[in-house]
């Protein structure tokens, strides 16, 4: 079967009314039962009916990327105003049959890495991620090489990263800019840190590349927005 960009928004939207009701079995219809999706939360090994799927959050703002390359997906749900604060990532993995062999989940709430869900939410709602036109793409081996080269330089500050002017960083609910032209994202990066175990869904069609990774001993998400070969937009979710 081929795997479509309607196929993966819908299997997408699937996991956000999933996670809006807290009912997981709202992707039942997708599930692989032999060998069984594999479901892991914050990279630990968990299940579909112990996981965040089963909480109930109220949706503020969701964002998508589809990969039919690897027929993959990145979901951002961001939740703001519901009962508890959650900011959250899923990356969706299908096989060849378009069955749902894999979900990785990142949720943070309250005491997570600068977490503020009402900032995350605002800076995200105000950036452009939308379509880019098609003879302004860039091929997917250059998104992958400007989020890699971000990456990489926390560990070898020889790398050269597509730094865009302007460029703005959403780490948790902070913010390194004020959405106006000077904003940059070369800043605050650690060092001698390596960025490992990473796992990614990229989207020609508006520039993206998110990342599933290990930093250090934590989960983590890196997702980019790519124009023009340059880095416009860094959004994180790190789990503590």
């Amino acid at each position: 079967a081929e795997c479509t960009r309607a196929f993966l928004k819908s299997a997408a939207d699937n996991l956000v009314a999933a996670q809006t009701a807290g009912d997981p079995s709202l992707l039942t219809a997708l599930l692989s039962s032999a060998p069984a999706t594999i479901y892991q939360q914050n990279e630990k090994p968990s299940t579909l009916t112990t996981g965040i799927l089963t909480t109930a959050i109220k949706p503020d703002h969701t964002r998508h990327v589809l990969d039919t390359t690897q027929c993959a997906t990145y979901t951002e749900y961001i939740s703001a105003t519901g009962a508890k604060p959650y900011v959250n990532g899923f990356q969706l993995w299908f096989n060849a049959n378009l069955t749902l062999t894999k979900i990785d989940a990142l949720t943070t709430t309250t005491g997570d890495w600068l977490f503020n869900a009402t900032g995350t939410l605002n800076w995200a709602s105000k950036e452009n991620w939308s379509e880019i036109p098609a003879d302004k793409r860039d091929s997917r081996e250059v998104i992958k090489a400007a989020g890699d080269a971000y990456l990489d330089i926390f560990s070898d500050k020889s790398v050269v990263v597509p730094w865009g002017r302007p460029c703005s960083r959403l780490e948790g609910g902070a913010y390194t800019g004020n959405g106006g032209p000077n904003d940059r994202c070369d800043v605050g990066i650690p060092d001698n840190v390596k960025l490992v175990n990473r796992r990614y869904v990229i989207d020609e069609t508006v520039g993206v590349v998110d990342i599933f990774l290990t930093f250090g001993s934590l989960a983590d998400s890196h997702e980019f927005r790519v124009e023009g070969g340059k880095l416009r937009f860094v959004h994180t979710i790190t789990p503590m």
